[in-house]
This record gives structure tokens, C-alpha cells and sequence, in this order.
């Protein structure tokens, strides 16, 4: 990288940072009325001859290149002797012919907000030249072609909404010459009508002869639209298809439509059975060297995918919540509504309940399942001496309070938010601040914070109203789940921001709505009710929003990140850190200088000082003010509307969609008032009431994680591809009674708990249930295997080395030393003897120790663990130092406790399994450790020596039982 661009670089790096929330510039919306299609309301605001003195235009004053508000760098071009086609009046022909080029880039500042429309006119003095227009960064109009010399156009209507006061037009491609520019209040659609006798001609002899020729494959009507070219009206012929505009009016040699009637390019041939007649040739030759008159003001577009509504939504997942009548079973044992759904489904099997479970069992079950740890001794002696008929109530209550409950289920949301400490691009570039995250989900489940809350804090937290600083904070860092997309590659001019907006749409789905959004990304879904205009209405929102800057390999410094102090704080920060780095680039130059005039004995000496200053400065240089920052989004500085990507490719455009919720979900349209990125809006339309998916979504998390089977075992998963729930009387009446709850897992955690269903003894043998081999419909509960970070957890708390608080940074190389690239991306392994929640997981690598034990994938939602049967699995337990580690805890503790080895056989059971030992077990287990102590006494140990040695080794082989490591 130039010296010059790292500089400037650094320098928008630096500027960035006093950002909180960006100010948005402009909406491009929907298509615009036409005069046909709706009244005009506006009204003449401004306008200005961007190489030229004041002029008056269709009786507008218009100002000069000299405008206060301009704001144009540009070069300066005038050619007055090129005649125009078609001829104009002559103010317009002078404005037109003294234009600006090499850009382009014109901005006009001081609109105050609201609704404009806007015009371009752009103008050829010589060859033809491609180009692409943008508005604000936006693309507003693809592939123009300028046409021959002397060809003008007034391009546009554009629509937008101006939020900070400025419009900035740009080009890019060919050159384009920038001739005038017209803004109006309002929507506005100027296109001027054809004469009586250019109607016409068009009525007689062009729209009969594109009717029947054209229209079957090229209209709104057609079955399936070829090339993406529509011929159906006057605004789609000019926007052309995949090859670009079917025309260039007044130029017919520049025209596709004439170059594919005359078949002169075997490649491009219409219509393609037979050509045309001459006569019908030459009428379109002499109708597009007219100027194309055409009166259909009418826009079209190409039609996608139609729901049928009543259709789609008879589907199962896509149905409104109703109420559910709580069934009768004819012999219930039910203690709640839950068990009543489940027992009217066993009864129509003609299966039984299995008898409750132990409380032994019951309270192992719990606390695993709540805390991701063991009961203790304690706790158990305490569970067993309590009668009352609200024990278990009290169990359940107190592993709520725990602080342990929110890392075991923020660990579960974390899976599915394929939360990650690195960015997943080529170098995998870490990430300091997404612990703050991380640590918000599990404080936000330990709160009890809201589902409904919890969800419009992640995709719309920076945008919500706050009580205190601190809670603007934690809403900030809450859209970390936001931020945390994965990020690609390593360049930076055409970087992939695309494929990260495909990933969050990707997740948003999947987590929140169970739908696989995603395959809507190149076409409509080919199963579920979902269309490409569905993509993308929900991709103008991410689009509009700005996600922060991980670094990569070309770019290795973080920026855009959200300060977490006042903007006075983070500007003194940014202040302060500006004139430490002119002090070191100052003792730079004074090095530099004196190594000028330096003589041959001191230029070695002054050499290796300059040679550290600059490093000093690069390394300063890649460094953030000292002030916290989280790694969250904000409001982006472009926000818009965006266009169909054809096949995925942002190159490749089509008709611009509103930001809007899946029509099959209500087809809701952000405002045309509202001028933010509309995440807010999207998050409300994810809580909706009248939105049923994203209950009964979470209620199906929250039951799988309890027993280890959803009612919909698909839980990423609710469309067409997935499976139907196993009741679904019974999850639609926990959706609709989460709902009415206030959104509270706590409390669908005492419901699910307190229920017989979640009570009953695990089935031991599938086969014994005949009926229902895989327990589908629940006659006991499922015995699971514990996850990853339980059975890690679970050695650290029985070793007693298990260090209990929160976690927080990781111990990541500081900025200013990295260096990453794709073939030597960041990889690091960071021991704690902390809660497996904390372990620090990267994209491009797996933990060691995750992967073992079926870990979650960081770079997609994991909805459920997989469960593996592996020999490395076994190796572990038998050979890993860890667990001989935690085994020689284990021991230590025992022996420190106890005086007798049946005593301590007793409490290493209790502690493990949660249960004393049985008889047979307790003898064995004494026999073992005499035969081991005799064994090592021969080997020379002493007895003390043995005595360790032989308890190590018990302990080891309790740890390879399977009950270890389930749960009945």
C-alpha cells in the first residue's frame, strides 16, 4: 500500500471514529408515479447549470456553476458548435453543450429534509460512452449509453428522501458529461407526451408490431420473462435487459432493439423464428430516430413469483395463532396444560406415561439443564429432605437466580447466532470487543429480559430510546449480534460487502422466523412462499445500515465502531490521539533531517533511531483513541431502497424494492416518512403478535433444549423443508401463552419444568414403546449426552478449579502488532480455567477440544448439537492431560474430605453421577483401589504415593462411564 493511501485511509479511520450515529442521506424508493398513475404534487425547488452562468429552463430560474450550495470539483467542458439531436430550445442547448466530466462527482448541499425528485442532464460531444449513475452511493440508473455526438438526455425521475441536506451525484464507467441538474419537491414525473401525429405512428405502426412479435417473451405478462427486457412500456425499453437500453432514442444504430431486428449479429437475432419484414424494420428505424415517442406512461417491471395468500398461508408454520381448547385426556395425570396436550396425543397411540423419575434424577436433570453444571452434595441432601409439595417448584426457582442459568442458555442463542470472536474473512481477523456481546445475551437471559425486547435490541438497539447512558450502551453493544456477521475475502476496493448482507439475512431468518430466507437470495424459493422481491426488501435494511470494519489483509485497521462515551469524551480521545501521532511524525522528521547532514560516524547510530521512530508511528498509527468502543452498527450513510441482484450478483440489477417484511408474513412497507434504515421497524415487525412464526419459533428452542427433541425437530427450520411439529395443538398454545406471559423464557422454563411430561422417568429402551420408537410424542423423557462445554464445565466444578466469573476480553495481540494475511491468518488457543462460554472461538479454525465433542460452528447457525460417537472421544478421556489434571483434583479433594475409602467412594459417586454408589459398585470400586495400591507398592512407591496414584486412577475410570457424561 502507498504511503499516500495508507495515510488517507488512516485518516477517515480517525474521523470515523467520533461517529455515533451517522446521519442518512436519501431513500430511493419505490417506482414513481407516472402522470397515468398518480397526481402531481410538486413543485420547481432548484435547479443549476453546472458549467454555466444563471439560466431559465420551462420558465424556471435556474442558478450557475457559481452557486453557493455547489459543491463540484470536476473538469470543465464546452463545445457550442456540436448541434444536438434532438434539437432543444436555446437556453437548454447552451446549458447542455457546457458540462462537466472526469468524475463525476456534484454535490448540492443545503435541501432541507424531505421528499425530492431529481433530474440529470447528461449530454455526448463525441464517441459513445458507458456509464452508471449513482445518487449518494446508490445506483440509480446502470450501463447508460450516451449515444453518438450531439446526443442529450434528461435522465431520471430519480425519488429520494434527503435526510442531512445534501444530494451528491456520481458516475462511474466512461466518461459522462454532467450538464444540469433538476430538483423538485415532491414526486414529479416530467416525461413529455408524444405529438398527435408521434401517437400515431406509434398506435399504428409500432405497438401492433411489438404486440405481435414482442410482447409473448418480453412483457409483464409473460410467463417468464427472457433476458430480463421488457418492451411493454415507454420507461423499460429505455432501461433495457441483461445486454442493456433496448434503445437510444434518436440513434438507431446504437439501438439493441434495431440491431437484434436486422440480424446482423448471430448472437443477437429477434423475433428469433423469423425475422421481419423490411417495411416493419424500417418503421422501427425511422420510430427510434423520432426520439422514440412513445405514450405508454406507464412503468412496468418484470414479474416475479405471485403468492397465492390464502394458499400459502394454510401451511402449518405460516397459520395465525389461535386459541387453543386445552384437550381431556380420559385417564390424565396432567399437573399442568402441557401434559394434557401430551397425554390426549398418547392416548390416540394408545401409549402410557412413564412413571415420574426419582428426585435424584429429577434434580441432576435440572440443574444440568438450567446452569450447564452438576447439583452438588449439598444441594441434593437439600432437594431430598424437602416433603413439600413445592420443592422441585423451589429447585427450579433457585437455578433461575443463578448467574450460572444465563451462561448455559446464552451459550444456547449463541450457537444459533453463530456468535465468533474473529471476522471469518481470509486472515480471520480478531475481534477485542465481541465479548461485550457475548456477555450482553448472557446478562440479558439472567434479567429475564423480554423475548420481544430482546430481539429489538439486537437489530435495532443503537436506534432505541434510552433511559441512562449505560442502557444506551448495553442496547448499543446488543447489536453485536448485527455486527457479528462473517466477513470475505481480504480486498478492499471491491470488497464483498454483499455476501456479509447474504449472511445476516441468512441468520435474521433462521433464528428469528425459522425460514431459509436466504435461498430467495438469485430467484424466488422453490418450496417455501418467499420471493426474490422478499430478499431484497429485507436486504435494503442492511444495506442501509452501517456494520463496523474488522479489518483485513489490505486494510488491517479497525474502524467505524461505536464509542461507548459521550461524543465530547470520544472527540477530546480523538484529539488527544491526533497530536501524540504529529509528535511522533515531528521527531520522525527531525531524524530524517539530521540523518541528511549527518556525518559517516553518526549515520549508523541516527539509522537504527529512525528506523524505530517509524515503526513507532505505524504501529501508533494502527491503534483506536483510548476510550471503550463495542463493535456494533449504526445507522448507515446510505440508506435506500435497493434493486433485484440478478443470480446474487450486485452487478447485475433489476428493479428496485421497497424495504418490506415477507408478504406471506404481512408484506408490511417501511414508511415513506420514515428516513432510516428501518431497522426498527423490522424488528417490530419480527415481534408482532400478528407474526406467527417467531413464537412459536423460540418456544420450539426452549423445548428442545429441554428435552433434547423440538415439538419441531427442525428448529432453524419452518418452512416446507422442515418437519411438521409432533403437536401442534400444544405449540401453538405455548406461543400463544409465551406471548401473553410478556415474552418470559423464565417463566416457559417453570411451566415446561413443572409439567409430568418434563418429570418422567427417561426411556431406557426405545424398544419397550412399540408405538413410538423414537419417543416422538414423549411417554418418558429423552436421556441426552451433555454438550461440549458441560462435560468440560462439568471436570472443572468436580475438580474444584472452576473459576467462576464473568469473562472478559480475550488476551489478543494489541492492534498495533498486526499483520495478519490469508497464508498467515490469526490463529490462537487462549486456556482459562473458566466457564466453556468464555473459550475463545474463531471462524477459520475450530477449538481443539469443541471439535471433539461436536461443538457449534462459527461460521453458521447451529440450532441443535449434534451428538457423535467417536474413538477421539474416548482417547480424550483416557490420554488428555486435562482430564488427569482435574482427575488428580477430583482425587485430592476426596482424599482431603474423607478418612476412608468407602466414604470417599460414596461422595465421588454423589459427586459425579449425582447418586450414591450401589452395593456391587462400592465393592468393586474398593477392590480396584486395594489391587492398584499393591500393584504400585511393588513398583516402589511409597504408601502415600499408591494411596494418590490409585485414587487418580479410579477417578479416571469413572469419568469414561457413560452416565458421566448423560443425563436421564
Amino acid at each position: 500500500m502507498s504511503g499516500g493511501l495508507h495515510s488517507w485511509i488512516h485518516t477517515a479511520h480517525l474521523v470515523a471514529l467520533t461517529v455515533m450515529f451517522v446521519a442518512t442521506n436519501l431513500v430511493i424508493g419505490r417506482e414513481l408515479p407516472t402522470a397515468s398513475s398518480a397526481p402531481d404534487t410538486s413543485s420547481f425547488y432548484r435547479g443549476v447549470n453546472l458549467n454555466g452562468p444563471p439560466v431559465v429552463i420551462d420558465g424556471n430560474q435556474w442558478e450557475g456553476h457559481e452557486a453557493k450550495w455547489l459543491q463540484c470539483n470536476d473538469r470543465a467542458f464546452e463545445n457550442q458548435l456540436v448541434p444536438l439531436d434532438p434539437p432543444t430550445d436555446p437556453e437548454r442547448t447552451k446549458m447542455i453543450r457546457s458540462s462537466r466530466w472526469g468524475g463525476n462527482e456534484v454535490t448540492i448541499n443545503d435541501i432541507p429534509p424531505g421528499r425530492y425528485t431529481v433530474y440529470l442532464y447528461v449530454w455526448e460531444d463525441n464517441d459513445p460512452e458507458i456509464y452508471h449513475v449513482s445518487i449518494n452511493g446508490a445506483e440509480v440508473l446502470s450501463r447508460h449509453n450516451s449515444g453518438r455526438a450531439g446526443h442529450w438526455d434528461k435522465l431520471g425521475p430519480w425519488l429520494i428522501n434527503v435526510k442531512n441536506q445534501q444530494i451528491k451525484i456520481t458516475s462511474k464507467g466512461g466518461a459522462a458529461n454532467f450538464s444540469g441538474i433538476e430538483v423538485w419537491q415532491g414526486e414529479r414525473d416530467s416525461s413529455t407526451e408524444p405529438s398527435t401525429a408521434e401517437a400515431e405512428f406509434f398506435e399504428k405502426r409500432i405497438r401492433p408490431l411489438l404486440v405481435n412479435h414482442c410482447y409473448e417473451c418480453h412483457s409483464s405478462e409473460s410467463n417468464e420473462v427472457q433476458g430480463r427486457l421488457l418492451v411493454d412500456s415507454r420507461s423499460a425499453m429505455r432501461k433495457g435487459g441483461d445486454r442493456g437500453p433496448a434503445i437510444v432514442p434518436g440513434d438507431p444504430e446504437l439501438s439493441l432493439l434495431i440491431k437484434a431486428v436486422r440480424y446482423g449479429e448471430s448472437q443477437l437475432q429477434m423475433p428469433p423464428d423469423r425475422k421481419l419484414a423490411d417495411h416493419e424494420i424500417a418503421d422501427l428505424e425511422h420510430w427510434v430516430k423520432m426520439g422514440a415517442p412513445d405514450p405508454r406512461t406507464r412503468a412496468t417491471k418484470v414479474s416475479h413469483k405471485t403468492i397465492d395468500l390464502n394458499s400459502a398461508r394454510s401451511f402449518w408454520s405460516y397459520r395465525p395463532l389461535v386459541t387453543t381448547v386445552v384437550p381431556t385426556p380420559t385417564k390424565s395425570t396432567a399437573r399442568n396444560e402441557i401434559d394434557s396436550f401430551i397425554e390426549a396425543e398418547l392416548e390416540k397411540r394408545e401409549l402410557t406415561p412413564l412413571p415420574l423419575a426419582d428426585k435424584r434424577t429429577l434434580i441432576r436433570r435440572a440443574t444440568f439443564d438450567l446452569t450447564g453444571l452438576p447439583p452438588t452434595p449439598e444441594e441434593i441432601d437439600a432437594f431430598l429432605a424437602d416433603s413439600s409439595e413445592h420443592a422441585f417448584e423451589s429447585v427450579i426457582n433457585r437455578l433461575l437466580e443463578s448467574p450460572h442459568y444465563g451462561e448455559r442458555w446464552g451459550r444456547h442463542w449463541l450457537d444459533v447466532v453463530r456468535y465468533s470472536d474473529s471476522a471469518g474473512d481470509n486472515s480471520d481477523f480478531p475481534i477485542p470487543q465481541m465479548y461485550l456481546y457475548r456477555n450482553w445475551v448472557i446478562d440479558a437471559f439472567n434479567r429475564d429480559l423480554p423475548y420481544d425486547q430482546f430481539v429489538r435490541e439486537q437489530l435495532a438497539g443503537d436506534l432505541m430510546e434510552s433511559n441512562s447512558w449505560d442502557e444506551r450502551n448495553q442496547r448499543v453493544i446488543a447489536t453485536g449480534y448485527l455486527a457479528n456477521a462473517r466477513r470475505f475475502g481480504s480486498r478492499v476496493d471491491d470488497y464483498p460487502t454483499h455476501l456479509t448482507i447474504e449472511d445476516t439475512i441468512d441468520n435474521l431468518g433462521r433464528t428469528f422466523l425459522g425460514q431459509s430466507i436466504n435461498c430467495a437470495r438469485c430467484h424466488d424459493h422453490k418450496f417455501d412462499p418467499i420471493t426474490i422481491d422478499d430478499y431484497y426488501g429485507l436486504y435494503g435494511f442492511l444495506s442501509s445500515t452501517r456494520y463496523p470494519w474488522p479489518g483485513i489483509e489490505l486494510d488491517q485497521m479497525q474502524r467505524d465502531l461505536v464509542p461507548l462515551v459521550p461524543a465530547e469524551q470520544a472527540r477530546n480521545a480523538l484529539i488527544a490521539h491526533q497530536n501524540r501521532e504529529k509528535e511522533l511524525e515531528a521527531e520522525l522528521a527531525r531524524l530524517e533531517r539530521e540523518l541528511s547532514e549527518a556525518d559517516n560516524a553518526n549515520r549508523p547510530a541516527l539509522k537504527q533511531q529512525l528506523a524505530a521512530a517509524r515503526k513507532q508511528v505505524n504501529r501508533h498509527k494502527k491503534t483506536l483513541p483510548d476510550i471503550p468502543y463495542a463493535y456494533a452498527v449504526a445507522e448507515g450513510t446510505q440508506v435506500d431502497d435497493v434493486a433485484i441482484q440478478f443470480k446474487g450478483n450486485p452487478e447485475t440489477r433489476g428493479e428496485v424494492v421497497r424495504r418490506r417484511f415477507p408478504t406471506v408474513l404481512g408484506g408490511q412497507e417501511l414508511s415513506v416518512n420514515d428516513l432510516s434504515s428501518g431497522r426498527m421497524a423490522l424488528a417490530d415487525w419480527i415481534v408482532d403478535s400478528a407474526n406467527p412464526l417467531t413464537s412459536r419459533v423460540i418456544v420450539n428452542r426452549i423445548w428442545l433444549h429441554h428435552f433434547g427433541r423440538g415439538l419441531v425437530t427442525t428448529p432453524n427450520e419452518f418452512g416446507k423443508q422442515g418437519k411438521p411439529p409432533s403437536n401442534p395443538a400444544l405449540l401453538d398454545w405455548l406461543a400463544s401463552r409465551f406471548i401473553e406471559s410478556g415474552w418470559s423464557i423464565k417463566s416457559m422454563h417453570r411451566l415446561i419444568m413443572q409439567s409430568r411430561t418434563y418429570q418422567t422417568e427417561s426411556v431406557q429402551d426405545p424398544a419397550t414403546i412399540p408405538g413410538d420408537p423414537a419417543n416422538e410424542f414423549l411417554s418418558g423423557f429423552h436421556r441426552n449426552r451433555l454438550d461440549a462445554e458441560t462435560i468440560r464445565d462439568t471436570l472443572l466444578f468436580v475438580g474444584g478449579n472452576l473459576d467462576t466469573r464473568s469473562g472478559g476480553p480475550h488476551p489478543f495481540p494489541p492492534s498495533s502488532e498486526w499483520g495478519f494475511t490469508q497464508h498467515h491468518p490469526f490463529k490462537a488457543i487462549y486456556e482459562t480455567n473458566q466457564r466453556s462460554v468464555y473459550l475463545m472461538t474463531q471462524r477459520i479454525q475450530r477449538h481443539p477440544y469443541l471439535a471433539i465433542f461436536d461443538g457449534p460452528d462459527t461460521s453458521v447457525s447451529t440450532p441443535q448439537r449434534a451428538t457423535s460417537t467417536t474413538p477421539l472421544q474416548s482417547l480424550y478421556f483416557m490420554n488428555n492431560s486435562f482430564v488427569h489434571q482435574q482427575a488428580e483434583l477430583v482425587a485430592a479433594r476426596l482424599r482431603s474430605e474423607r478418612s476412608d475409602d468407602s466414604s470417599r467412594i460414596d461422595l465421588v459417586y454423589v459427586r459425579l453421577l449425582g447418586r450414591p454408589p450401589y452395593q456391587e459398585e462400592l465393592s468393586a470400586g474398593l477392590h480396584y483401589l486395594k489391587a492398584v495400591n499393591v500393584v504400585l507398592a511393588e513398583a516402589g512407591k511409597t504408601s502415600e504415593e499408591s494411596q494418590a496414584q490409585a485414587w487418580v486412577s479410579y477417578v479416571r475410570s469413572l469419568f469414561l462411564l457413560n452416565e458421566f457424561v448423560y443425563v436421564d
